[in-house]
């Protein structure tokens, strides 16, 4: 091999490399290798269709509440629906996932939230849906989520050798952004058409490849340690509470998630209140994020290389701070159309290093309960969140609450920057054995 080959390839995986270097040693190949593995590639390509159908019943949903309420604070609350049982119900799922097999976890949650989504489909239908009925399907499929996480992230560590785990979570963060980013444009337009049941439908449709794929997977066996699921519980809040680089990021991450929650939360008022927008302009809206999720995913490394952990973090929070005083200020699409787009990007900024940074952090024995502890703090300060802003907003008003969040964003980041540090470069990663 020539010295410029070895250039050449060197550039190449700088660049593929990019959304998960700095937290983890150098990957041994590129980003897409986990597609090699059979088993990795079915279930990514099966859960890519699957993110496409709860993206468009999130959109129906948040939308079909609009319809049926003019409180700010109910259709806030379609979001926090959906995230409240992954804070409340989260570390259970952890146990769960660690105390039996994660291929079985997955395949049950994923049965009962298409069981669901098909009733909310037919009684939307029907036209029996109520405010609170809609909330009260929300939470079921935000059960079944809470239940499928943990052990859906967790058994990547099933799908892929160890050195290649960074990248499959990369790819997986990636696999959610794409639906994020097409889900709600068409969303929005089967809205438009008939009415958001044919986007509960559709969704109910999407968990079938998932669970044919599952049926068809059979990972080796784990070494399962099983322990009642309470002590289980407790070890993973005390492994958590023991380690202090995991401790400073799951504070970082509610206070984060609390304020992230202002604009996504906000969004569906916005467009139906100030911008006096249709279902299209919502599906406009949240598909402009999800575009900005997908061009930021390949920026993340490089970012991270010259600013480091609290770097990244301070670039999305000032971005989101941006989206939210533009949410605020505009009264048409165009006008807003921008902070859609700001907040896709400081999203995935965010959330995306968090989640990598705890899953490097967490040995696999106890990395189910790890993960729900985290998607329970940061989730729940989501749906906190999305409650407060909602309420604030039928209050004093929509730009009131969006300017609230960003002046929340600004006062917490520069507080907790002191008082829970990220991990320096390196500290407290695990290496693959």
């Amino acid at each position: 091999m020539t010295k410029q080959q070895d250039i050449v390839e060197e550039l190449i995986e700088d660049v593929v490399d990019a959304a998960t270097s700095g937290l983890v040693p150098r990957p041994a190949h590129g980003t897409f290798s986990p597609f090699r593995y059979p088993v990795f590639r079915a279930i990514w390509i099966a859960n890519l269709f699957s993110n496409l159908g709860s993206t468009l019943q999130s959109v129906g949903a948040a939308w079909l509440m609009t319809e049926l309420t003019t409180s700010h604070k109910l259709v806030a609350l379609v979001q926090a629906s959906a995230t409240v049982p992954i804070m409340f119900l989260g570390v259970f799922a952890g146990a769960i996932a660690d105390n039996y097999d994660r291929r079985m976890v997955m395949l049950i949650s994923q049965v009962g939230m298409l069981v669901v989504s098909a009733l909310l489909a037919v009684l939307t239908y029907a036209g029996w849906m109520t405010p609170y009925l809609l909330l009260s399907f929300t939470f079921g499929v935000g059960t079944g989520t809470a239940l499928n996480s943990p052990a859906w992230q967790a058994s990547v560590r099933q799908q892929v050798d160890p050195e290649q785990l960074p990248q499959a979570i990369a790819l997986n963060s990636i696999s959610f952004n794409i639906a994020r980013s097409v889900g709600p444009a068409l969303g929005g337009l089967l809205i438009s058409i008939w009415n958001p049941a044919f986007a509960f439908a559709i969704n109910a449709v999407s968990y079938i490849g998932l669970i044919v794929v599952l049926l068809w997977w059979r990972p080796e066996a784990r070494t399962i340690n099983a322990r009642p699921i309470l002590p289980a519980v407790g070890a993973g809040i005390a492994f958590c509470a023991r380690s202090v680089p995991l401790r400073r990021i799951l504070i970082r991450g509610f206070g984060l998630g609390f304020c992230l929650a202002t604009f996504q939360s906000l969004l569906p008022g916005v467009v139906n209140t100030s911008i006096h927008g249709s279902e299209v302009d919502y599906g406009i809206m949240l598909g402009l994020f999800g575009i900005g999720s997908i061009l930021a995913a390949p920026s993340i490394g490089p970012i991270r290389r010259r600013l480091g952990l609290e770097g990244i973090l301070a670039l999305g929070a000032s971005l989101y701070i941006v989206a939210l005083l533009i949410a605020a200020a505009g009264h048409t699409l165009v006008a807003v159309m921008p902070s859609a787009f700001l907040a896709g990007v400081s999203w995935v900024l965010i959330l995306t290093t968090i989640n990598t940074a705890v899953q490097m952090r967490s040995p696999d024995e106890v990395l189910g309960r790890c993960l729900s502890i985290y998607q329970a703090v940061t989730f729940g300060g989501m749906a906190m969140g999305a409650g407060t802003w909602g309420t604030l907003a039928d209050w004093k008003g929509l730009p009131f609450a969006l300017h609230g969040g960003a002046v929340l964003l600004f006062v917490s980041f520069v507080v907790l920057r002191f008082i829970a540090p990220m991990p320096r470069p390196g500290e407290g990663v695990l290496r693959p054995r």
